[in-house]
């Protein structure tokens, strides 16, 4: 296995992207060097946040170079390695993805254990999960008791985030998607107390009806209307975990503010934007929660699977569309 096929980003996108921005290409791969390793990668995982690293513009993370490879999460089994700590036969999670086949040092991969579901570790074990559960309990610092509303609900995050808030004492766990489908599977599968669809109307209103005294929490996924809905519904002291704003990622022009930020004042409330690599001495408290629950079961998760490397830029589009349920990965 000397080859590698990989996707590469040629042309910065001007709104939504399309497949004229990207091209596949095959490259050979050198001789390992030492303590490299040499990966065929089994799953690799899309994100609404490689959307902004396709533009040139400053963020927490640098944007993909044009004519490279893009980059992201992925799992796969070593075939070929000169590491003592990274053998042939290991599965790893590493963030070369974009290609069926990954080379590089071994401190740029992790050997996981085997015993589960592969792409579980892109999910609800990976990036996922540890995003869910860093921005809802140590960034907006839910505690027991406290009503909590998540926008993206049925979401690679926000199905997560609804049901750690369920296993940490939230009295009301309220949910937004984007059709009566993911509606039902937000409550019925992921065991939230309501949910709507943004689709049917005014949010704000939907959200008031659903929340009648009030939120505490709000993670948000979303952004735009969303997030003006949640500044105008929270309680005294109020929280807001700013994750994602994927409503305006593909947009041209920028979107206007939320119109009632006063009410940050007058309520008290505080709003803290994060990424994850700022937080990782939280990693193992994540870890330490998300295994029992995961092998106990009470974690449910889904995924939406599409197969084959010529369909990752299918599947990156249909999720950031909002087509997708749960993760969505890229099985090779």
């Amino acid at each position: 296995m000397t080859t590698s096929t990989q996707v590469q980003l040629v042309r910065r996108p001007q709104g939504w992207p399309v497949p004229e921005d990207f091209r596949t290409v095959t490259v050979e791969l050198p001789e390992l060097g030492q303590d490299q390793v040499r990966v065929a990668n089994a799953f690799l995982s899309v994100d609404p946040y490689m959307r902004g690293r396709m533009n040139d513009a400053e963020s927490y993370v640098a944007p993909f170079a044009l004519d490279a490879t893009m980059t992201g999460g992925a799992v796969g089994q070593v075939v070929a390695s000169t590491s003592a700590d990274v053998p042939v036969g290991a599965t790893v999670t590493h963030d070369l993805g974009w290609r069926d086949v990954a080379q590089g040092d071994a401190g740029q991969f992790r050997v996981v254990d085997d015993g589960v579901p592969l792409s579980a570790y892109l999910g609800v074990l990976g990036l996922t999960g540890f995003t869910a559960h860093l921005g809802l309990l140590q960034i907006a610092q839910m505690r027991p008791g406290d009503v909590v509303f998540v926008s993206g609900a049925a979401g690679a995050v926000g199905s997560v985030v609804g049901q750690i808030a369920r296993l940490k004492g939230a009295s009301r766990v309220i949910g937004s998607a984007g059709s009566p489908e993911k509606v039902a599977l937000v409550q019925e599968r992921y065991g939230f107390d309501t949910a709507f669809d943004y689709k049917d109307g005014h949010v704000y209103r939907q959200l008031r009806a659903a929340a009648p005294d009030g939120i505490d929490v709000y993670f948000d996924n979303v952004g735009g209307a969303h997030l003006e809905a949640a500044i105008g519904t929270l309680n005294r002291d109020g929280r807001v975990a700013l994750c994602g704003a994927i409503s305006g990622y593909n947009d041209t022009e920028a979107q206007p503010g939320p119109r009632n930020l006063a009410r940050i004042i007058q309520q008290g409330l505080m709003l803290r934007g994060f990424t994850v690599p700022y937080h990782l001495q939280h990693y193992p408290a994540f870890l330490a929660d998300m295994r029992e629950w995961f092998s106990s079961g009470q974690v449910a998760y889904d995924e939406t699977v599409v197969d084959g490397l010529d369909h990752a830029v299918d599947a990156f589009l249909a999720m950031m569309r909002g087509e997708t349920t749960g993760k969505t990965v890229v099985r090779l």
